[in-house]
């Protein structure tokens, strides 16, 4: 392998996250790919054996230039499950808007295209995992509301954080980052926290 193989390596990841940014969820062919990067085809085997391989290392790329685990520092440091859960939503809610064009791009190709589905759904567990830390961090401290389970609770998290809802509700509904992030807290406290916790007020204006 040639001297530059790493720069066409993250050329060929770069030109990737350029196409699915850009929404254009049909055009992340090989070939696509190969033609946006300035490399042939053969090169972007030569890198990534397989598609599902080449989108996988773009998510793990703009979660790294966005800093995603940096912005989950504050979630795993927390000293109280009712902390934790409300640092996971500032750090989970306000990293959508950075990968919401990528996260839309794979969602409308998960369909039909095998490799979008499994890069998204393993994208999804990761996300899981972090709203199970919440819930079980609420349950440790003796604080999860009885009406869940703690797999209930995780589920009804992670539905609740889903992309799809951001979606609708900062782009179809015109809401602000703050009054999402303030809705979703309130919310999360409301369904998973045993009464007496305080709850905080959304912001709509």
């Amino acid at each position: 392998m040639s001297s530059d193989a790493p720069d066409t390596r993250l050329r060929i990841v770069q030109a990737t996250v350029k196409l699915l940014e850009g929404g254009e969820a049909q055009a992340v062919r090989m070939t696509d790919i190969a033609d946006r990067a300035g490399v042939s085809r053969q090169a972007v085997y030569l890198h990534f054996a397989t598609r599902a391989e080449l989108l996988a290392a773009a998510t793990h790329y703009i979660e790294d230039v966005h800093g995603s685990q940096e912005r989950l520092a504050a979630s795993r440091a927390a000293k109280t499950g009712l902390e934790r859960l409300d640092a996971y939503i500032d750090a989970w809610g306000n990293f959508i808007p950075d990968i919401f064009g990528a996260a839309k791009a794979l969602m409308a190709m998960s369909d039909a295209d095998d490799a979008a589905a499994t890069t998204w759904r393993a994208r999804m567990r990761d996300m899981r995992e972090g709203c199970e830390a919440a819930i079980l961090a609420l349950k440790r401290d003796k604080m999860l509301a009885p009406r869940y389970s703690p797999a209930q609770a995780t589920d009804l998290l992670w539905m609740l954080l889903s992309v799809r809802n951001w979606e609708h509700l900062n782009i179809t509904c015109g809401w602000s980052q703050t009054q999402y992030i303030d809705a979703m807290k309130a919310m999360a406290r409301d369904l998973f926290v045993k009464d007496g916790a305080s709850t905080p007020r959304a912001r709509f204006k």
